[in-house]
């Protein structure tokens, strides 16, 4: 195949950019102007013209829960992207009537209230008006949850039930739950009564994981790190991961991870798992990546801003001591959650200690997110040839976080720019599916402007990313984090034949724009695996989306670029008796931040020793 007549971002020193590229047997063959690779065309060779449109490498998101998400793409409703709170209820209220029992209408993170033309969250009214009879159960970030009350009646939720450990039902002045749940801090509530829901079968769990590769495709990603997760038990829910694979119909290359699900037990899954699968193993769409991001319950902290920090137990040294010197004895790469600089500096005394006797070497292993990380502690990673995977979580929460610890501590969290001119190796990612969207442009566009969903300014100048820069954390800087830049992230000979056709220059788009561009073509393999707009006819669509009740047959998945459904929406709403504009005005100002008038946990830390440790947490990754 040759694509030519383009402007294509190899990320080559030597040539940044050319016009034409010939991809054969899978990988890239050559780049130069669209003379030189003509000249290489046999009888055979497809030829397509990419009419002036921008290539990049394919994006690969070095921190996304996809083999978790996959099983539940159907069934959930996204509002990402949704522009409004009106249009986002309406959608509830289509999707609450044509639910059937006794499945749930599920909204499982992925959005802010910031993003919403309203600035303010639903609220329990609208929600049960919208939904009287079908149970809804809506996740905001790590912090609370929304269930109706049909969904309230399911779970068995009254006003005898006894609050979870580290979470809260609230309650209305006669004792009744409301519908909220709380976290203060433990996400337990959350995940436990999500779970509690029907699954899809393994047919449409087969189906549905597909179509969310395909919505990767469409957004441009061709390969991810997985970070595990909680309720992803190994082996027994990478079944439809491995099937799909077996069959020749992975369309993003996944590199694993392997979460503990067991606390108190985490050494002996991961002394059980290294019996089972070696470093690396798998080939080139699915294969190992180590350990993490769970590696031992008492060393994970949380995201939730609109709680104090944690401090870890004070026997988290000695467990994570354990087994990470197995890991490393062992040479498994691995990956630790860590949202502070204080809980970063703990782990990195652990690794220090471990190295001394049992150096680390060559194994490769990065904190994920590491919002607050210091420059010492930077100095201190970089020394053991550590990294970090930087999420854009402060692009959902950055305005919980500068309510909580202030604007200037807000401008370096995470220190982006710091990270970059150190050396230390950083890979770009979403953390998608639930505390923040699955759309690779939201991160970009926060690494390039600074702002939130919601236009908030976090970073100046200083700490803001040009947008090559930006597009080498989320290529070949993602790549280092599974080993693999020698094979990913760049567009040279000898590489992965996966790329992305924009929608719209990145390179030359106004900002607010970066948040809208899609691909029109996506190639993995040297396959075409996404198609749209003047290359449509390349496509090559999945079976429909099962079941036919699914949300994302009807409304698809991140919102901003389908608008197929706008007219229904307006439909709906002028019914409900709504009148809105449905054009999605962005203002880029803050009139209502909903939640930030101390009413919940304000007055210091936590009182108990660990947010995790009257409970599991994994749930909340």
């Amino acid at each position: 195949m040759i694509l030519y007549n383009g402007k294509i971002s190899t990320l080559d020193e030597r040539h940044p950019e050319v016009t034409a590229i010939a991809l054969t047997g899978g990988w890239v063959a050559a780049t130069g102007s669209d003379k030189e690779i003509h000249a290489l065309a046999r009888p055979d060779t497809k030829r397509i013209d990419l009419k002036g449109r921008r290539v990049i490498p394919g994006l690969n998101d070095s921190h996304l829960h996809l083999i978790r998400g996959g099983l539940n793409y159907n069934m959930e409703l996204r509002w990402d992207g949704v522009r409004s709170l009106a249009d986002a209820l309406a959608m509830l209220k289509m999707q609450a009537e044509r639910t059937p029992p006794p499945q749930w209408v599920r909204v499982v993170g992925g959005w802010s209230e910031f993003q919403f033309k309203e600035r303010r969250m639903p609220t329990l009214a609208e929600i049960n008006a919208a939904a009287p009879e079908t149970p809804v159960f809506i996740l905001h970030l790590y912090d609370r949850a929304l269930l109706n009350a049909a969904a309230l009646r399911v779970v068995g939720i009254t006003k005898d039930t006894p609050d979870y450990p580290g979470g809260r039902i609230e309650r209305d002045a006669h004792g009744h739950p409301t519908g909220m749940l709380i976290a203060e801090p433990n996400a337990l509530i959350l995940y436990a009564t999500l779970a509690r829901g029907p699954k899809l079968p393994m047919s449409d769990q087969l189906n549905s994981t597909r179509h969310f590769m395909r919505e990767l495709n469409r957004l441009g990603v061709t390969s991810c790190i997985d970070a595990g997760g909680g309720y992803q038990n190994y082996p027994e829910d990478y079944e439809i991961i491995e099937r799909l694979h077996e069959e020749g119909q992975m369309t993003v290359r996944i590199a694993y991870n392997l979460f503990t699900q067991n606390k108190g037990g985490e050494l002996a899954d991961f002394k059980k798992w290294a019996n089972m699968v070696k470093p690396y193993s798998g080939d080139g769409y699915l294969r190992h990546n180590g350990a993490g991001e769970m590696l031992v319950f008492s060393a994970a902290d949380f995201e939730d801003f609109l709680q104090p920090r944690p401090d870890m137990p004070a026997h988290m040294e000695k467990e994570l001591n354990e087994v990470v010197r197995f890991l490393v004895e062992n040479r498994w790469p691995f990956r630790l959650h860590a949202t502070y600089d204080e809980t970063i500096g703990r782990a990195l005394d652990v690794f220090e200690t471990i190295n001394r006797d049992t150096p680390f070497g060559d194994v490769r292993w990065f904190f994920d997110h590491a919002e607050t990380v210091s420059e010492k502690n930077l100095e201190r990673i970089q020394r053991l040839s550590g990294g970090v995977a930087i999420q854009h979580r402060m692009a959902y929460q950055g305005e919980y976080f500068v309510d909580r610890y202030g604007k200037q501590a807000a401008e370096n969290s995470p220190p982006l720019r710091k990270m970059l001119a150190m050396g230390v190796p950083a890979g770009g990612g979403t953390d998608g599916t639930r505390v923040a969207s699955y759309n690779p442009w939201v991160s970009l566009y926060w690494l390039v402007s600074g702002r939130t969903v919601g236009g908030l300014p976090l970073y100046g100048d200083a700490n803001r990313l040009e947008r090559q820069e930006a597009l080498r954390l989320w290529t070949l800087g993602s790549a280092y984090k599974s080993n693999e830049e020698g094979v990913k992230g760049a567009l040279l000979p000898g590489r992965y034949a996966d790329l992305a056709v924009l929608s719209h220059d990145f390179m030359t788009v106004p900002e607010e724009a970066i948040k809208t561009i899609t691909a029109v073509m996506t190639v993995v393999g040297g396959r075409i695996v996404y198609a749209d707009a003047e290359f449509k006819s390349l496509d090559m669509p999945l079976p429909p989306i099962s079941p036919d009740w699914s949300p994302v047959r009807h409304f698809g998945g991140y919102q901003q670029a389908n608008a197929d459904f706008a007219p229904a929406i307006a439909s709906a709403c002028i019914a409900a008796g709504c009148d809105h504009d449905h054009t999605h005005a962005h203002d880029g100002k803050l009139s209502v931040w909903l939640g930030l008038d101390g009413q919940y946990g304000r007055q210091g830390k936590p009182s108990f020793n660990h947010p995790w440790a009257i409970g599991c947490g994994c749930f909340a990754y």
